[in-house]
């Protein structure tokens, strides 16, 4: 069964537009692990607009199910990393004023510098995977750099399903099984919801881990973070 990791920036969001600690980070955290999750994510930015520094150190006290860290390894976030020690650190190449991720990594031009980094975090320990587009030579470049795992970036699956799903998912099949050939784990995230969640995870082989926030918590506006956690739970049997 594929494991779901939420995302809870959109928590500290909410928290972070009125000063105060509500909702509270932590304990909205430990609910979803309670309610099933088995992952807490988090995407730290340089300019702590939703998930702080201090979150990091504290949730890591606190999640009893795997952390998972995102960001750009800019040298803030490197130290951040190896402080804190999650069970996964996962790379993205988004800029310091980019709303959301919005591509992968080019793993052949950055090939040295993902190499390095890398290297950096598996040598403390933290298992790595790096976020990439659905595009074989990028996975080739991914076993290259020496990482645990890729993070399929599934915006364009996400946008295309509702015309044409079966089109949609080729690229990520292809990229799926090249990453399987190479012995690299597959994670994969961005737009995933409830809607498109299950053919993704019924079609890609060994999927190991899905990262789901912002649909996941809107969802959750209407249904409630139990009741939202336990379908997608459900679809990813």
């Amino acid at each position: 069964m594929t494991k779901l990791s939420v995302n809870v920036n959109k928590i500290a969001t909410l928290r972070n537009a009125r000063g105060g600690n509500v909702p509270d980070l932590l304990k909205v955290s430990k609910d979803l692990e309670g309610f099933g999750a088995q992952g807490i994510t988090i995407h730290p930015r340089p300019d702590e607009r939703h998930i702080r520094y201090q979150d990091a150190r504290d949730l890591k006290k606190t999640v009893t199910t795997e952390f998972n860290i995102e960001g750009n390894p800019v040298p803030k976030f490197i130290e951040l990393v190896l402080e804190v020690k999650p069970e996964q650190v996962t790379l993205v190449p988004d800029s310091v004023d980019a709303i959301t991720s919005n591509a992968g990594w080019d793993t052949i031009k950055n090939k040295e510098f993902l190499t390095n980094v890398i290297k950096t975090f598996k040598d403390a320990g933290i298992r790595t995977s790096i976020f990439v587009d659905p595009d074989p030579k990028m996975i080739d470049g991914a076993k290259a750099v020496g990482t645990d795992r890729i993070e399929l970036y599934t915006e364009s699956y996400a946008t295309n399903y509702t015309q044409n799903k079966e089109e949609a998912i080729k690229p990520f099949i292809i990229a799926a099984q090249r990453a399987n050939e190479l012995g690299i784990g597959i994670n994969a995230g961005h737009d995933l919801s409830l809607d498109n969640i299950e053919y993704f995870a019924k079609n890609i082989p060994n999927l190991l881990e899905v990262s789901i926030g912002h649909a996941l918590i809107s969802e959750a506006l209407y249904l409630g973070l139990d009741n939202v956690v336990n379908m997608y739970l459900h679809r990813l049997k």
